[in-house]
């Protein structure tokens, strides 16, 4: 396979799994041709590249920028902005893990936490108020201990033994 179609294969790849993660599939496939670019990449090499309008590139690399995956790179002489990817991948999964966790886990948790106790009501009965709050609770304490580990894994640089296991891990290239 020649180094153009194995590149245009992951772009692809990567925005569906961006889709899976709750992101369009477009901000995906700008974070892909990013991460295999070898330099950074103006927005118009992002439009060209990708076939995509300006508002469209533009609209993602700031996305991908709140996400903490893209930073913006000043050239001297040069007015164009030129945009780059976090390259470490153990760093993208980890911002990836902090920014679904405020997205998604954190909200659904406060949630949890305002409606885990309800009382029977003239049209609910004691037993379906039960069978709910048991349900919620059950749901509340997966959704703290998915909160926990993805703590320990956020924090997993700033302790010594689980960063050091990290970089051990890490595939040698």
């Amino acid at each position: 396979m020649q180094l153009d179609e194995a590149k245009s294969r992951f772009i692809e790849g990567w925005g569906t799994l961006g889709s899976a993660w709750g992101v369009s599939r477009t901000m995906a496939q700008v974070h892909a041709l990013l991460l295999v670019s070898v330099g950074a990449l103006s927005a118009e090499d992002i439009m060209e590249q990708l076939q995509i309008s300006r508002g469209n590139a533009n609209l993602n690399v700031r996305a991908l920028m709140d996400w903490g995956l893209v930073r913006k790179e000043l050239r001297p002489g040069e007015r164009r902005e030129f945009f780059s990817a976090e390259k470490d991948i153990h760093r993208v999964a980890t911002l990836i893990l902090q920014e679904r966790h405020k997205r998604e886990l954190a909200p659904i948790m406060r949630v949890l936490g305002e409606i885990r106790q309800v009382e029977p009501s003239p049209t609910v009965s004691a037993e379906e108020a039960q069978a709910f709050t048991q349900m919620i609770g059950s749901i509340q304490n997966f959704a703290e201990f998915a909160d926990r580990a993805a703590a320990t894994l956020i924090k997993a640089d700033e302790n010594w033994f689980l960063s050091t296991f990290m970089k051990l891990m890490r595939p040698r290239s």
